[in-house]
């Protein structure tokens, strides 16, 4: 029987360039019947979503799932904060992170894994300064050009 990938519903690529990236943690997330429906259907937003450490408990906050259209009544509010299943020790280390200055928890990814779970990547991440931004994008520029050059003289 061969293993099944895990399937990748939602990226947020503006995470990589508005932030450093520590650390990285996959998370479970706690999940009602018709919000995992909608989320097989790829109907997710994580760009504008942070997590939080609240009473031990891990929070994400800002993530839109869009409501199941055959939900009717049982959908919930699309924007409500949402709990990720990590370990305790897990949980206690992210603490000592986030008190650390600078330092905040965003999702990077959302997909379904192999058991058919939803999970989040979380990632410890130190916030780019202006000037770091423009060095990333200069130092792409510069490598797309090489590439370029190096595919015309081959």
């Amino acid at each position: 029987m061969a293993k099944k990938e895990r399937k990748l519903i939602a990226n947020n690529k503006k995470a990589y360039h508005d932030y450093f990236i520590e650390e990285t943690y996959e998370a479970g997330i706690v999940l009602t019947g018709t919000e995992i429906k909608s989320v097989r259907q790829g109907k997710v937003s994580i760009k504008e979503s942070y997590a939080k450490i609240e009473n031990s408990e891990m929070i994400l906050y800002g993530m839109n799932i869009s409501p199941y259209e055959q939900g009717n009544r049982y959908n919930v509010e699309p924007l409500r904060p949402r709990k990720l299943l990590l370990h305790k020790q897990e949980i206690r280390k992210l603490i000592g992170y986030t008190t650390m200055k600078g330092l905040t928890l965003v999702p990077l990814k959302m997909y379904i894994n192999e058991e058919g779970r939803a999970k989040v990547e979380i990632a410890v991440a130190r916030g780019k300064k202006n000037y770091d931004k423009r060095e990333d994008i200069a130092r792409r520029d510069a490598k797309r050009d090489i590439d370029r050059k190096m595919k015309e003289r081959y």
